[in-house]
C-alpha cells in the first residue's frame, strides 16, 4: 500500500509518500553469530529521500536477544520508535533494533514489527544470497547496454581512456555511468586502492587513484571484479568517478558534471 502522507503540521507535503507491501523473499539476519530474524513474511518499507528498509514480525525475531532501552525517537510520517540494544554471544549492538508500538493509521502494519540497523548487523540474506547496503528496491532498474560511442576520459589535462566500446550503466536515479574494458585505459596511471565499496545491486567495488605527474587523484576509478550475477556485464570494465575530477566526452561532446552526493570539489583532491 502507498500512501502520502499529510505534514505533521498541517501544511500540504504530496510529494512524501510511504509505501509498505510483504516482499515475498525470505529475509535473514545474522549477528553475533546467530541468525537474528528469519522471515517469509517481512515488510518492505519505501519512503519518499529514504533507503528501503525490512521490518520483521515479532514472531520471526530473536525477541529473547532484544534489551529494551529508553531511547525513543518520533518520526512525523510513522510515528514514536522504540528502541532495543541487541545482544548475541559476545556481540553487543546498541541502540541495533527499533519498533513502532503505536504507529499512526497510515502505517499501522509497522505495529508489532521490527527492524534493524543494517550497519550494525553482521550480514544480510534475501532467500541463501547476502545483500550489502541496504534492501534491493523492486522498483529500481539497472540497465547495461554494450555501446559504439566514443567516449575519452581526461584527468588533469591528460587523456586516460579511451574507447569505442564502452558499456553504459543506467540505473535508476543516478547519472549514466561509462564502463571501458581495461585494454583502452591507460594502467600505467592507476594505482591500486585500499578502499572497497558495495552495491545492493552491483556487488562489492575495487577502487584505484590515478597519478598524473606528481598529482594524485584518489579513489577516481572503480571496478566490479566480481559482480553479483544480476549484472555481469560490468565485470573488470572500469569507471570513472565524475563527480571528482575527470573530463568525459561521448561522442566529441564534454558529458555535463552531476551533483550528486558523491561530488567532492577539488579542495578535496590529494
Amino acid at each position: 500500500m502507498t500512501v502520502r502522507l499529510p505534514s505533521p503540521i498541517g501544511k500540504d507535503i504530496s510529494d512524501h509518500w510511504v509505501q509498505i507491501e510483504e516482499s515475498p523473499r525470505r529475509v535473514r539476519v545474522a549477528f553475533g553469530g546467530e541468525t537474528i530474524a528469519d522471515s517469509k513474511h517481512a515488510l518492505l518499507l519505501r519512503e519518499a529521500g529514504c533507503l528501503p528498509v525490512y521490518y520483521f514480525p515479532q514472531r520471526d525475531v530473536r525477541m529473547e536477544r532484544l534489551r529494551a532501552t529508553e531511547r525513543r525517537n518520533r518520526c512525523p510520517y510513522k510515528g514514536e520508535a522504540a528502541y532495543f540494544t541487541v545482544v548475541a554471544g559476545d556481540r553487543v549492538a546498541e541502540l541495533g533494533a527499533w519498533n513502532y508500538t503505536h504507529p499512526p493509521l497510515q502505517c499501522a502494519e509497522l505495529k508489532d514489527y521490527v527492524s534493524f540497523e543494517w550497519s550494525q548487523m553482521d550480514a544480510w540474506y534475501e532467500e541463501d544470497e547476502e545483500i550489502f547496503v541496504h534492501p534491493r528496491d523492486p522498483y529500481k532498474r539497472v540497465d547495461v547496454l554494450q555501446s559504439s560511442r566514443h567516449v575519452r576520459v581526461l584527468v588533469g589535462g591528460e587523456e586516460v581512456a579511451n574507447t569505442r566500446r564502452p558499456r553504459l550503466l543506467f540505473e535508476t536515479n543516478h547519472p549514466p555511468r561509462y564502463y571501458i574494458p581495461p585494454e583502452d585505459v591507460r594502467t600505467e596511471l592507476v594505482i591500486p586502492s585500499s578502499t572497497i565499496t558495495r552495491c545492493p545491486y552491483k556487488g562489492v567495488a575495487s577502487y584505484w587513484s590515478v597519478r598524473i605527474g606528481e598529482r594524485i587523484f584518489p579513489d577516481l576509478v572503480w571496478s566490479y571484479l566480481d559482480p553479483i550475477p544480476e549484472c555481469p556485464k560490468v565485470r573488470g570494465f572500469l569507471c570513472f568517478f565524475q563527480e571528482r575530477a575527470p573530463e568525459i566526452y561521448v561522442d566529441g561532446e564534454r558529458v555535463p558534471v552531476p551533483k550528486t552526493k558523491w561530488s567532492r570539489s577539488d579542495a578535496e583532491h590529494l
